[in-house]
């Protein structure tokens, strides 16, 4: 009989830890944290998934019913490479998907996942090894009303449940998309706060865990930072926000936006499919969504930025915004890590807040492809 392990978080709904023990009383995994909800709304998540054998981009894609490119930005892969959706990749890598996750029979989770069968699947196997152990033989048995499991008709269309939590898009008062991560036989709590930039104390609490101890599949809610967007409501991509490590293509594929470290602000460029987009100009300006540019005053070197501000009504709202010349060594790091492509080459001056010089700026950063570098212009 299941056991629940209620913890109460604070800006959080209540958790529960449902352990499984076999009729030795021995405990069996999995374990996994469930979100109660109360209401229609939905958010991004994100499932850890392992390859169980070699598969096109585009067969994964098609597993879990995605678009391919949702699931190249959420794994920072280059878009742009040569027939991308068509790359193998290999058994046993490890891919964050992209879901979304919503309120069903009062519990956070995604069941939007639609599976085929084959003529040698069985319940079991399209579980643990087809969905990587995201989900029991049990709860697609339930899902889909099966009576008897050990009878599949060949083509039957199941519905795959998959574990995701939203617990309002932050960890600690800041932006976050949780992961659904399955545990590994080799794993540890603290190996795994590790990997994913936490603490064991905040899986603990997120996961409401009386103890550090794990289990090989055990499904664990993982807090991942994030940047958010500050969008308006009316925008389509209102409420975007995008975990560190990744990108998000938005404005009609037009848009790509990511964050970095250090700096979980969001910042957006023209994305590489970018072919029949609306104006990414500034207004009263000469400046692309994108570019940096800086001018000498007598109080020093004023830069600015074009920023991206949403899409509405399919066209790319653009805004002219100041920031600090200390900055652009972030920006140009972010895109250096986080943006597999970045648009030809773009040269702005930035001013020295150590070596001023007058009239001129200090140095020159030039973004080629997705490097950069520093040219001092003394």
């Amino acid at each position: 009989m299941p056991v629940t392990g209620p913890a109460s978080l604070s800006s959080f709904s209540t958790l529960f830890v449902f352990l499984i023990f076999a009729n030795v009383g021995v405990l069996v995994t999995p374990k996994s944290t469930i979100e109660p909800c109360s209401n229609s709304n939905s958010c991004n998540a994100l499932l850890g998934y392992t390859l169980y054998t070699d598969l096109k981009v585009s067969e994964v894609a098609s597993l879990f019913q995605i678009d391919p490119i949702s699931l190249l930005t959420a794994n920072a892969i280059d878009i742009s490479y040569p027939d991308v959706e068509n790359h193998i990749l290999p058994s046993q890598l490890f891919l964050k998907v992209p879901i979304t996750c919503s309120c069903v029979d009062g519990i956070r989770k995604s069941v939007s996942t639609r599976y085929k069968t084959r003529p040698s699947d069985t319940l079991s196997l399209i579980a643990d090894s087809i969905y990587s152990g995201l989900v029991s033989s049990d709860q697609i048995r339930e899902a889909n009303s099966i009576s008897d499991p050990s009878v599949l008709d060949v083509g039957q269309n199941l519905v795959v449940p998959l574990p995701c939590t939203c617990f309002n898009g932050t960890d600690n008062s800041l932006p976050a998309i949780y992961l659904s991560y399955v545990v590994k036989p080799v794993d540890t709590l603290a190996g795994i706060a590790s990997k994913y930039s936490t603490t064991i104390t905040d899986l603990m609490n997120v996961n409401a865990m009386g103890s550090s101890a794990i289990d090989a599949g055990d499904i664990l809610a993982v807090p991942l930072p994030a940047c958010a967007s500050n969008f308006p409501r009316y925008a389509s991509d209102y409420g975007l926000i995008v975990p560190n490590g990744s990108y998000a293509i938005t404005a009609s594929h037009c848009v790509q936006c990511s964050c970095g470290p250090g700096n979980l602000k969001l910042y957006c460029m023209p994305a590489s499919l970018a072919v029949s987009c609306s104006s990414m100009q500034c207004r009263n300006s000469n400046l692309m969504l994108g570019n940096v540019t800086a001018q000498q005053s007598s109080a020093g070197c004023n830069v600015s930025a074009c920023s991206y501000g949403g899409f509405v009504n399919s066209s790319i709202v653009t805004m002219l915004s100041g920031i600090s010349p200390t900055a652009m060594p972030r920006i140009a790091a972010i895109s250096s890590a986080y943006s597999p492509t970045f648009l030809g080459h773009q040269r702005f001056n930035i001013c020295s807040s150590t070596r001023p010089t007058i009239g001129r700026c200090h140095f020159t950063y030039v973004f080629s492809g997705a490097k950069y570098k520093f040219a001092s212009r003394i």
